[in-house]
């Protein structure tokens, strides 16, 4: 019996959901349930082939258990080791790598030393910064976020040089990014399954949270369904990402990618909308199924992104020469 687990924390309606639907296929050798972590003995986890991950994001324990889960064998989606090591600026470096286009971006220290630490640990740091030259290359209105951040913690948009520096000094040892506004006249969340399969939602990050899914999407023409899949699957393969969301905004005919490295993507009914939450339960069943079908007994079972396997091959794209 090959058994897929679902590891969650709060989320109510998918988890359930996802269970119920796995089941419901009647896949022989194959079933579905909740997680149960009662012991966690060092390279042990026999229970599963298959663990779904939607909170260790949030939860450190549940990350150690699941890196040892994947050194005995399990398929852990998201791949446990990469979430750990990815960034969202690096995440930037890799789509240029990937040919998707991303806004301009500088990596900024933080303001204040980490602790246990002097001015002399940071001597290779140039001080002042050249913040005339990062300022005419980002230009204004921007974006100042955490450079490994999430759910929109600690994000400021600022117009000004006055303005930016005044949120610099409340962001204390976070690691900041300061990164491009794009103006754009249309904005998509993508689901990514299985590095395989794309759900595109219309998106509009300025409504409230509860009004973001557009519940009349207007059509989208086949050519940038094309261009919005390709971006979405080129991203995915290069992080290696199995259950995922890419944000797109699209302005002038290219699709930039905002935000694209989710380790557990939003997917509750009340949130995403009866169709998309339809769309997402299926397509990720059916995803754990397979790799639950593919799974090797004492193997090693997790996906790494191309970046990792070294077959990324494109040449580094910016965005004033991606392809329209």
């Amino acid at each position: 019996m090959k058994k897929i687990g679902i590891l969650f924390g709060r989320e109510n309606t998918f988890p359930h959901a996802f269970i119920d639907r796995v089941n419901s296929k009647n896949e022989e050798g194959i079933t579905a349930e909740f997680v149960d972590v009662n012991k966690v003995i060092q390279g042990e986890c026999d229970q599963y082939s298959v663990i779904i991950d939607r909170i260790s994001q949030d939860i450190p324990f549940y990350r150690a258990f699941l890196k040892n889960a994947a050194s005995a064998g399990v398929a852990v989606i998201n791949n446990p080791f990469w979430w750990s090591a990815d960034d969202k600026f690096f995440n930037n470096a890799l789509a240029l790598r990937a040919g998707v286009a991303v806004p301009k971006t500088v990596l900024l220290p933080s303001h204040e030393r980490p602790h246990d630490t002097d001015e002399m640990s940071m001597r290779n740091l140039a001080f002042p910064l050249d913040w005339d030259g990062i300022f005419e290359y980002i230009g204004f209105p921007a974006f100042f976020k955490p450079f490994a951040g999430g759910g929109w913690k600690n994000v400021y948009k600022v117009n000004n040089r006055d303005e930016f520096f005044e949120a610099y000094h409340k962001t204390g040892q976070l690691v900041m990014m300061l990164q491009e506004e794009i103006q754009f006249t249309e904005y998509y969340r993508c689901y990514g399954l299985g590095m395989q399969d794309v759900h595109i939602m219309e998106y509009d990050p300025k409504q409230p949270y509860h009004l973001q899914y557009v519940k009349d999407p207007k059509p989208i023409s086949a050519k940038m369904k094309a261009k919005i899949e390709d971006s979405v699957l080129r991203l995915c393969k290069g992080l290696g990402y199995e259950f995922n969301t890419v944000e797109l905004a699209i302005r002038d005919g290219v699709p930039f990618a905002i935000d694209f490295g989710n380790p557990a993507p939003d997917a509750d009914y009340y949130s995403v909308g009866e169709q998309n939450f339809e769309w997402i339960v299926e397509a990720a069943a059916n995803m754990a199924i397979r790799r639950a079908k593919e799974h090797k007994e004492n193997g090693m079972n997790l996906v790494w992104g191309s970046f990792v396997n070294q077959s990324t091959k494109s040449k580094f794209v910016t965005p004033q020469n991606v392809k329209k």
